[in-house]
């Protein structure tokens, strides 16, 4: 059935402001391919970052044959497809539908959902979030109220170490050791406690209630709602009690500033397996280093990849014995295997050539500034939209349209006030290293 869709058409990408929500939303996905200055791209939702090995391989092979070869991760653990040709849609849909990368056509851009990529594996998580996740991915393909979200809106799942807390989701599953959970509104301190075994069922009255109150008001976002996300917490609390989830008591929890998600190495767990966080140098895979990880995923793991709002991946079940042999042969392709590594912590936009609106080749002037391991992330943006920036404390290096760099510290909402560097490379990383501060 997919396969013989017509290709889709492509739209144009939008800032995310209002003049943006009044045309619509024209956030890309697999259906809804983009223009961009090196092709058309292709927006792979991936719901908590799980991938088989198999779906691995369709994706490195769609890369090949129909793209550019490479694979590029999101800060929200989803995969985009760069160079497509402008009629290749129809065979894309194709061959990921075949893989149960599409199981639905009218939810394909919805199904952005991140979770704690550790749950289950290291101990540290209050519950294992893999259920929830199974569930609410299938409850959002099945709704027909739920095809009206944007593609912007974000499900966050965080097991209790509170690392993709952090990333401010619209709607926010907190595992608790209780076995109850914790749902937050948007990043509001208030929280309402819920039993854990109807969460999933909870998220998605928490986003049919944001739709309903997002109606006429161009929302995409809780963000966007007019008075914010207190009175929609309000409803939500109200209609749960309604609806015989108990008493849906509300209390405070601080949501994390921000988290660097897990450190490249080794995982232990708590049996004889271990599993593998790597870290990709600006979230770009070449097909030679995908097809070595997916590989290193079936013939050591057990099939499996969880890919991580840090543009990282994680191979959770390898035998203990092999961990550090694998690590390293995967360090020998240019994957980051350690907390030392220089790309630890680097991030940056696509930029020159591929994006129109870009400023500069700023992954190409990353990559001429990387040095020691900083103690703040950093991220460079070709233009002032910043896409994919971090949240919480990290460092920002901006274009200019005068050929140089803005550089400032962002901690939260607040910012120092930013020092503007020529475009020297010298000067530039200098400038980058004293911002991000380094690891004694």
């Amino acid at each position: 059935m997919l396969a013989a869709m017509p290709p889709p058409a492509t739209s144009p990408s939008l800032p995310e402001d209002a003049s943006a929500r009044d045309r619509g939303d024209a956030c890309p996905g697999t259906l809804r391919l983009h223009r961009a200055d090196d092709g058309a791209l292709a927006r792979v939702r991936v719901p908590g970052g799980l991938l088989t090995a198999v779906q691995a391989d369709v994706l490195g092979a769609a890369a090949e044959s129909l793209g550019d070869g490479e694979l590029h991760l999101t800060s929200r653990g989803n995969v985009q497809l760069r160079g497509l040709g402008p009629h290749c849609g129809g065979e894309l849909a194709g061959r990921l539908g075949e893989a149960g990368l599409l199981p639905s056509a009218r939810h394909e851009r919805i199904r952005n959902i991140v979770a704690s990529p550790l749950s289950g594996l290291d101990g540290r998580g209050a519950q294992d979030v893999g259920p929830w996740l199974r569930t609410l991915d299938a409850l959002l393909c099945a709704g027909d109220r739920t095809a009206g979200l944007s593609g912007r809106f974000l499900f966050v799942l965080d097991d209790g170490r509170g690392d993709v807390d952090a990333l401010g989701g619209d709607v926010t599953l907190l595992a608790q050791d209780d076995g109850a959970a914790l749902l937050r509104i948007g990043t509001d301190r208030t929280v309402v406690r819920i039993p854990g075994a109807r969460a999933p069922q909870a998220v998605l009255m928490a986003a049919e209630i944001f739709l309903e109150r997002a109606s006429g008001t161009g929302a995409w976002r809780v963000t966007d709602l007019p008075g914010g996300a207190g009175p929609l917490l309000d409803e939500v609390a109200r209609r749960l009690r309604r609806e015989g989830y108990g008493p849906a008591a509300t209390e405070n929890r601080d949501c994390p500033h921000g988290s660097d998600g897990p450190a490249p190495g080794l995982v232990t767990g708590r049996h004889d397996e271990a599993a593998l966080s790597i870290g990709i140098p600006l979230g770009r895979f070449t097909p030679a280093q995908w097809r070595s990880l997916t590989e290193t995923a079936r013939h050591g793991g057990r099939g499996e990849l969880r890919l991580t709002p840090w543009r990282g991946v994680v191979v959770p079940g390898v035998e203990r014995r092999r961990a550090a042999g694998l690590l390293d042969s995967l360090g020998t392709i240019g994957l980051v295997v350690g907390p030392d590594s220089p790309w630890t912590g680097v991030g940056a936009c696509i930029g020159r050539p591929g994006c129109a609106k870009s400023l500069a080749d700023v992954r190409g002037r990353a990559a001429a500034a990387v040095g020691p391991v900083g103690l703040l992330p950093v991220y460079w943006s070709g233009c002032e939209r910043r896409c994919g920036h971090p949240r919480g404390e990290w460092v920002d290096v901006v274009a200019t349209p005068s050929g140089g760099h803005r550089i400032c510290v962002v901690r939260g909402e607040e910012r120092d006030a930013p020092v503007s560097v020529h475009d020297s490379p010298g000067g530039l990383a200098a400038a980058v290293a004293a911002a991000r501060g380094t690891r004694g």
